[in-house]
This record gives structure tokens, C-alpha cells and sequence, in this order.
């Protein structure tokens, strides 16, 4: 019997067109830029099987009995919510967080769409029908999903009817009895080559008279007309040059739709705007996808903490009070996202169809913190090793080569021999100055969308009256004073 790492890696043979380096991948599970990341997913996935760790992962369909992933959990109790956590923590942990899109975010957004479903009824008498069927489908068939939301960079000037070229952003261009026609464009899709189905639809608001993009559709990899274009590969063969690099190249890419069909069965909202900004905006999708976030934010930061305390003491720099306060600087940002996490679901309550949610305040204020959060974490790790990161051989092999004696000599630290120090630097190198590390830093500071206008959500989404009672407050307390009879009134003097 296959496990359920093998039988992900076997359906990715199913005709999607993929491309990379201007040629089409025949083969997506046997391309070398995908095999060491392939390799890690099917790890995962293998966890489902393993009775060591399948009930801290999964749990037992209720169809199939097979153990399938908590991403598609419903939380009805708080222990539910902490059993979510758990499986996240998991796959992150293994991952040390370097991974963003392991599929539990834009799972959770199916789990929590599948548990508000009546909401949308109005909008769509068919909605709960359809995604009740494409939930249990990917619950159970272990259904890899992504997003690709975003337009692309052609003209941020302008809306997307405003455009040149009408088939600049993703749009419905005819329809039939048994579907949709799209042509456009959406980007980025993180996780593209491998994925087995597209969550689209605008990330931003659309204008009520433009129904043409105004649609929300679950769409399948290897639908005819859809081709997925891929960055350049970031990944590496040489794993222990690049242990980074060589297992967790995520893949980004651009999804070109050349009048591709789409079935009724996977669009789910169509032709009205308010409806799409609804679930885009809904709350119990969000909740619990972006608390998947939080908890991969919490991880990262942890493994990127662990190199820099690491290269401080290998090289002996950690008794200097500065480099003390720069590696106290990310223990506080750990603490303080694993607090808001806490606070999360300490405030966990249920919605009105009783799924249990975590408070969505702190869940907002750690995802607003990540994008500044990392970037520093980096720049402190920079700062530590400094000139040390382009002090080691080009390979780590060159240990054992000719130059062995004065290599070993030259290269050691403080308190490691000089294959551990280099082994050290090449890690925290592929995190910092490797393509792959770039890419990272690119994506944590820009993946929530524009970070100015995450913070400006947060000042209008914020309980406002609780904070302006206090001056109200202030002011009835003075005006009380003041009116006091026989009481002495302070007075200024210079």
C-alpha cells in the first residue's frame, strides 16, 4: 500500500503544464529543481501515515478513516484549536518555518468558507452544495492548495476595467452551460508547480459595476489553457553546501490562463462583487488561515535566532554587550509574537454557526509585525557574522582536500573545529545571502499585500470608542472636579 507521501507525489502526473527555463516540464515529480522540495512534502505528508505522529497531524475522516490534515478540521472547542496548532507546529518545525505555503493557510480558508457556508447562500442558493463537495474532495484526497490572488504589474494606476488591455487581469470572458471561459493573468502563486488546485479570486475590492472579475473559483492545476510559469530555480543540488536551498525551494510563479475552462462545479461565486469582498474579508476563513501564519512566523523566527545565537558563540561575540543587545532584540520579537499567539487562542470564541475561532486582534497584530519583524532578524544575523559569511571555501568538501591541514587551522572558531564553523556559516548564509534567502526576506516583508495599508487596516478595524472613552473619561473627571463647591482651583504661574 502507497503511503500518503507517495500517492501526492504520483498525482502530480496529471497533464498540468508547467513551465521553467523557457522549456515545459514533462515531468514535474522527476524535474531537478523540484526534487529536494518534493522530497520534504512527501516527508510530511508521511506523517499522516506514521502512528508516532499521524493524531498530532491529522484526524480520521469521517468518510474515509484515513488520517487526514487538521488544516480541515472544524474547531468546535478550544482543545480543537490547540490540536490545529499542534499539526502546524509540526510541518513548520520540520520545516524551520522556511516554507510559507505548506498548504495550511489556503486549507484553512476552505475549512473555514465549508463552515460559514450558509452565509453565502444568499449570494449563491448552490455555494453551500458546492463547497461542501470540494471540501470533503480535498479533505479527504489530501487536495495540495494554493492561492494566486494578486494582478499583475502592468499598470497599478489603473482598476482592472481601466487597463489597455482588457485581458490584463484575470476576467470571465464567455460563458456556457457547463462553465466559464478566463483569460488573464494572477500572480503569485507560491507552491505552483505542485499544487493541485488554485483558490482565485481579487485580493482587492471590485467596483460594482465591473462583474467581469468580480468571481471567486477553486480551479485545478491541469485545466486545458491554464499554464503555470515559474521563477527561476533557486534550489540547489548541493546539500550540504546549501541545506537551505537544496530542500525548501518553494517555487513562485505566474498563472497565464489562454481561454481556459473552468466547470460550474468549481466557481463558486460569479458576477457580484459585494459577495466576492464578503468572503474575501470573512471571518472565519481568515481566522483560522491566518493563524496558521503566526504559528510558521513564530517557528522561523526561532530557527533564525537559534544560527545567530550559534554564530555569536562559535566565534566568541557573544560576551560584547552590542552583540547582546542585537540577539535580546529577537528574543523579544519571539517572545512577543508567541504571546500574541497565546492571546489568539486565549480569545478563542465561537462564531454563530459554532465554530470556534481565534481572536483575530492578535492574530492581525503579529502578521503586521512579521514583515518588520523578519527583515530585522536577518539584519541582525547579518551583523553578527558579518565578514565571516565570505570566509569559507566554496565547498564544504575542500575539509578533506588537498589544503585539509591548513584549512582546518584557518577556519575553525572559538569553540567549534572548522568543518562545524563552516558547515555553520554556509546555513546562515543560505538564509541571508543566497538567492533562496533573498527571495524570503522579499516575501515576509510583502506577502500580507502593501504594509502601509495592513497598518492603516489595524487603526480602522481597531475598537476605536474603548480608546476614545479614556479621553472622555479624563474630561468628565476634570469638568467634576471644577464643579466642586468650596473647592480651591489650581492655578499656573511662571
Amino acid at each position: 500500500m502507497t503511503t500518503v507521501g507517495e500517492r501526492f507525489i504520483n498525482s502530480l502526473q496529471d497533464g498540468r503544464t508547467v513551465w521553467l527555463d523557457n522549456e515545459k516540464v514533462e515531468n514535474v515529480a522527476a524535474h531537478p529543481a523540484f526534487q529536494g522540495t518534493l522530497n520534504t512534502l512527501r516527508q510530511l505528508f508521511d506523517t499522516l501515515n506514521d502512528p508516532e505522529t499521524r493524531d498530532r497531524v491529522g484526524f480520521q475522516s469521517p468518510k474515509t478513516g484515513e488520517y487526514v490534515h487538521n488544516a480541515y478540521l472544524v474547531p468546535t472547542s478550544m482543545d480543537d484549536i490547540k490540536r490545529r496548532t499542534v499539526a502546524f507546529e509540526l510541518w513548520d518545525r520540520r520545516t524551520h518555518g522556511v516554507m510559507s505555503r505548506l498548504s495550511e493557510y489556503a486549507r484553512s480558508l476552505v475549512t473555514g468558507w465549508y463552515a460559514a457556508r450558509e452565509r453565502y447562500q444568499v449570494f449563491d442558493r448552490h455555494f453551500a452544495e458546492k463547497i461542501t463537495e470540494y471540501y470533503e474532495e480535498a479533505r479527504d484526497h489530501h487536495r495540495f492548495v494554493t492561492t494566486a490572488l494578486l494582478d499583475p504589474q502592468i499598470d497599478r494606476s489603473k482598476g482592472p476595467s481601466e487597463q489597455k488591455d482588457p485581458d490584463a487581469f484575470l476576467r470571465i470572458v464567455r460563458k456556457t452551460e457547463d462553465g466559464v471561459i478566463l483569460r488573464g493573468a494572477k500572480m503569485i502563486a507560491t507552491a505552483a508547480p505542485y499544487t493541485h488546485d488554485f483558490l482565485v479570486y481579487p485580493f482587492h475590492r471590485i467596483q460594482q459595476g465591473d462583474l467581469e472579475h468580480a468571481h471567486m473559483m477553486i480551479i485545478p492545476a491541469n485545466t486545458p489553457g491554464l499554464h503555470i510559469v515559474c521563477r527561476e530555480s533557486f534550489s540547489s543540488e548541493q546539500a550540504e553546501d546549501h541545506p537551505i536551498s537544496s530542500r525548501y525551494d518553494e517555487m513562485d510563479a505566474i498563472l497565464l490562463f489562454d481561454d481556459a475552462f473552468v466547470p460550474w462545479e468549481r466557481v463558486f461565486l460569479h458576477d457580484n462583487p459585494e459577495a466576492v469582498w464578503q468572503l474575501r474579508m470573512d471571518e472565519t476563513a481568515n481566522s483560522l488561515a491566518y493563524h496558521s501564519t503566526v504559528v510558521r512566523l513564530l517557528v522561523k523566527l526561532e530557527f533564525v535566532a537559534g544560527v545567530a545565537f550559534a554564530i555569536a558563540d562559535v566565534i566568541g561575540a557573544n560576551h560584547h554587550l552590542h552583540v547582546q543587545e542585537k540577539l535580546g532584540e529577537i528574543v523579544i520579537q519571539i517572545e512577543t509574537i508567541r504571546a500574541l499567539l497565546h492571546a489568539s487562542e486565549a480569545g478563542a470564541r465561537p462564531d454563530e454557526f459554532g465554530t470556534w475561532l481565534p481572536d483575530l486582534t492578535p492574530i492581525e497584530t503579529a502578521r503586521n509585525l512579521g514583515p518588520r519583524y523578519y527583515p530585522r532578524a536577518i539584519e541582525i544575523l547579518q551583523q553578527i557574522g558579518a565578514g565571516g559569511f565570505i570566509q569559507v571555501p566554496s565547498k564544504i568538501e575542500q575539509i578533506h582536500g588537498e589544503l585539509a591541514g591548513l584549512i582546518r587551522k584557518y577556519y575553525r572558531g572559538a569553540k567549534a573545529d572548522a568543518e562545524s564553523r563552516i558547515r555553520l556559516f554556509k546555513l546562515a548564509w543560505d538564509l541571508i545571502g543566497s538567492p533562496l534567502g533573498s527571495r524570503h526576506e522579499l516575501y515576509e516583508r510583502f506577502y500580507l499585500g502593501d504594509p502601509v495599508r495592513t497598518y492603516a487596516n489595524q487603526y480602522l478595524n481597531c475598537k476605536k470608542e474603548r480608546l476614545e472613552q479614556r479621553l472622555e473619561d479624563f474630561w468628565k473627571r476634570i469638568r467634576q472636579k471644577e464643579d466642586t463647591p468650596g473647592e480651591r482651583k489650581p492655578t499656573l504661574s511662571i
